[in-house]
């Protein structure tokens, strides 16, 4: 029997009606705004900001300068990683009142590695709709002009900034065949790309650098001479977007001589699953992950 798929809107239940207006009353709209050059933005974001009842913005004066650019009168709030806690009851309760709220961040779109995350959870766990404006995201720009492939990458964002959590956060990913994608600030990004070379090789990156604006910069290369450019600078400055390559040959492995491993030592030993994944993967050269998903497998198989 052919299967027949049913679509719906994943805020909207099964046979209701979609949201008709692109400002329905009681639903919070996740803007995306540019992240440099002030055309890069939607007429839908333009017109939502103009017609919701309320802004929710990381910092209102940046914003003001968006919302003045195109005539856009709607109140601001502010909204950011020190006030969420305070401020999402608030925004959730005038949501549940039937008041429409856009939420923008500074650059791009909101939620993606921005305290917009916690509001936007907020509002699904209270039955609020909640409805995207795409636009612009730094990272998928970047990737667009990269050179390096983008069927399958891994957003990782910002990194730890304590070292010894940040070096765990970086051996996790030592593996991951998938292009990795950092945001990082200029000041810590010159680290960064040591701490990568030292851990992970040095393979090739991008880093895009204010991305649309004024001084927009891409270099290409591999991390060291990349970093060697960068380094003989007196400054750096501007948001910046780290690419690099992900581990060559981490996708194919010898699955009967991993699956052979992972069963003699469970034999040998009787040592806890986590241990014998780590001690396999190291042998192998391959992923934790990559290990543990055979190991699950291999478990089922029986």
């Amino acid at each position: 029997m052919p299967i027949t798929p049913v679509l719906h809107c994943s805020n909207t239940p099964i046979g209701a009606k979609p949201l008709s207006s692109p400002t329905a009353p009681g639903t919070l709209f996740v803007v995306a705004t540019p992240i440099g050059h002030m055309e890069d933005i939607t007429l839908r974001a333009i017109h939502t900001l103009k017609e919701v009842g309320l802004i929710a913005a990381e910092d209102t004066r940046h914003t003001r300068k968006l919302l003045t650019r195109y005539e856009i009168s709607t109140p601001l709030l502010s909204y950011h990683d020190h006030n969420k806690e305070k401020r999402t009851p608030e925004l959730v309760e005038k949501l549940k009142a039937g008041n429409s709220i856009g939420l923008v961040t500074d650059a791009g779109t909101p939620s993606v590695s921005d305290p917009g995350h916690y509001l936007v959870r907020a509002a699904i766990r209270a039955a609020i709709p909640v409805v995207p404006i795409p636009g612009a995201s730094a990272f998928v720009a970047a990737l667009s002009v990269s050179g390096l492939p983008t069927d399958s990458f891994v957003f990782v964002g910002f990194v730890p900034r304590k070292p010894a959590k940040r070096k765990y956060f970086l051996e996790r990913l030592k593996g991951e065949p998938r292009t990795l994608i950092f945001y990082e600030s200029p000041k810590r990004l010159l680290g960064l790309m040591q701490e990568i070379i030292d851990l992970m090789g040095d393979r090739s990156a991008v880093v895009a650098r204010e991305l649309t604006k004024v001084h927009e910069e891409i270099l290409r290369g591999s991390l060291s001479n990349i970093l060697k450019v960068l380094a003989a600078r007196s400054a750096l400055k501007g948001e910046c977007t780290l690419l690099v390559g992900g581990c060559e040959g981490a996708a194919e492995f010898d699955r009967n001589s991993l699956v052979r491993d992972l069963t003699q030592l469970r034999l040998e030993t009787g040592r806890p699953l986590s241990e014998l994944v780590k001690e396999v993967a190291r042998k192998h050269g391959i992923s934790k992950k990559v290990v543990y998903e055979e190991a699950l497998k291999l478990k089922k198989e029986g």
